[in-house]
This record gives structure tokens, C-alpha cells and sequence, in this order.
């Protein structure tokens, strides 16, 4: 089972909940929260890059007693500088031009493309003992992260208290009370660019109108800029978890589209 964050501050918990939340402060992205020792932790920074655009400034992660520290082009391990590929008890670290991958013997694999896209993959003996940006993994929607007991969360308010309170911090916590624009008059683009060809072996594999819903909010975030974040995002990550389901996706990119 896979979490994942992209584009326009787009989060998919383990459960399958698809939500927005445009946090710049330092989050638990996921860890394991079960007892006093924690297996893992992963914490992650957005910024917004000078496009506008948000982008994941680095990755802190922790795996038993071992540190990582990602940014883009730089593995960090426990202090020091590393060149990858790179093996640590337990630990396999790997990057290209592309993307870092790290694979834990603990059951995660993490993937991220060193800008906007982060993917977490977890072994399912992590069931319902998860907190963070992902939610619990138990399986159920929306219980726990958004219903939890009598009370019930918006996706801003879930973010909030995923915040990592540092000392030195200084970052504002999104406003709770801002409601989405509908964006409807971008269905059609969003349901073609989704439903092309390429993406045949894809529709019976994953949910198609959350990452409609997703690229209609990438169209009005972007206010008719049409830059290749704005439509591009949504469909690679779309691309990339139809390959992750065991679906091919085809040539989608051409000379001038994303």
C-alpha cells in the first residue's frame, strides 16, 4: 500500500483518501506510532519554488537509529555526506538523475522524484499503527483521519496537527477556513487528458475521478498559466501509480506537452 504526495499539495493517505492541504511547515509525512520506539519517522518541507509552485525542500527521515536528510541531488546519512548507491544496516539508498529511492528491510520503500512528488510504500504489518500525513492505514476512509470519535476534521485542520512544533520555526499554519473553488469548468479537459489512450490499461486500476477531481484543482490553482505544473503533475503521478498497480501506461508525454 502506497501514500503519496504531489503537485499542487496534493496528499493520497494509505486508505485511499485524496485531499489538499498547502502546509509550509515542517510535517510528519508518516511514521510508525505504535510505542515509545518508533521504527521510522519521515518529515517533510514544502516552499514555494520561483514559479510559485510548491515544492518538497527536503526529507528528514529516521529508520531504527540510522538519520536521512534529502534534498535534491545530496544524501545525508547521520551527519555525513554520502554518494549513492549506499548501504547501511538495513538501509539501501539509491538516486539517479531523476529519483532518490530508499528501500528499509523494516517493509517501507520510499520514492521521491526530488521536486514535488514523494511516495511511501509500506508493509502491511504497519496496519492501523501509522500517524502523520498518510493516516493510520487501517483500511477504512476517512475514520481516524477525518472522523475521528464525535469529532470531525477538514483536510486544513488535519494538516495543522500534523506540524512538527520546532523552536525556530517560523512558518504560518494554512487558514482552516478556506473552502476549494468547485472548479468544474475544467471536468472535460481533466476527464480527456485522464482517459487518453495512453492511459487505457489505467481505469480499471485506480480511482479516475480523484485524479480528475485533483487536476481540476491544479487548473484553477494555475489561473489559466499553462505551465507544465499545472497540467503535468496530476497526470505523472497518475502514470506512476497506474505502473505501481501493475498497469502499463503508454507514451503520454510529446515534444510539446509536459
Amino acid at each position: 500500500y502506497v501514500c503519496s504526495t504531489w503537485g499542487n499539495n496534493h496528499f493520497k493517505t494509505f486508505d485511499g483518501d485524496i485531499y489538499q492541504f498547502p502546509g509550509l511547515c515542517e510535517y510528519n509525512f508518516v511514521s510508525d506510532c505504535r510505542q515509545a520506539y518508533q521504527e521510522f519517522s519521515v518529515h517533510i518541507q514544502r516552499a514555494l519554488n520561483s514559479n510559485g509552485h510548491p515544492d518538497i525542500q527536503y526529507i528528514l527521515m529516521k529508520i531504527k537509529d540510522i538519520t536521512v536528510y534529502l534534498k535534491p541531488k545530496l544524501v545525508v546519512v547521520d551527519g555525513r555526506i554520502v554518494k549513492t548507491p549506499y548501504y547501511t544496516s538495513g538501509v539501501l539508498i539509491e538516486s539517479n538523475e531523476i529519483y532518490t529511492k530508499i528501500y528499509a528491510k523494516l517493509g517501507m520503500v520510499l520514492m521521491w522524484n526530488q521536486q514535488d512528488a514523494l511516495m511511501v510504500e509500506l508493509d502491511n504489518k504497519f496496519n492501523n499503527h501509522t500517524c502523520g500525513l498518510c493516516g493510520d492505514y487501517n483500511g477504512i476512509q476517512i475514520y481516524n483521519e477525518f472522523i475521528n470519535g464525535d469529532a470531525s476534521y477538514n483536510s486544513i485542520t488535519y494538516g495543522n496537527m500534523q506540524k512538527i512544533n520546532k523552536p525556530t520555526a517560523k512558518c504560518e499554519d494554512p487558514d482552516e477556513t478556506q473552502a476549494l473553488p468547485s472548479c468544474n469548468e475544467h471536468r472535460d479537459e481533466c476527464q480527456r487528458l485522464l482517459t487518453s489512450p495512453a492511459f487505457a490499461d489505467c481505469r480499471l486500476r485506480l480511482n479516475l475521478e480523484m485524479y480528475i477531481q485533483a487536476c481540476m484543482q491544479d487548473k484553477c490553482a494555475c489561473n489559466g498559466k499553462e505551465d507544465s505544473f499545472c497540467l503535468c503533475s496530476t497526470l505523472s503521478e497518475y502514470s506512476r501509480q497506474c505502473s505501481h498497480a501493475g498497469g502499463r501506461p503508454g507514451e503520454w508525454r510529446t515534444q510539446n506537452f509536459c
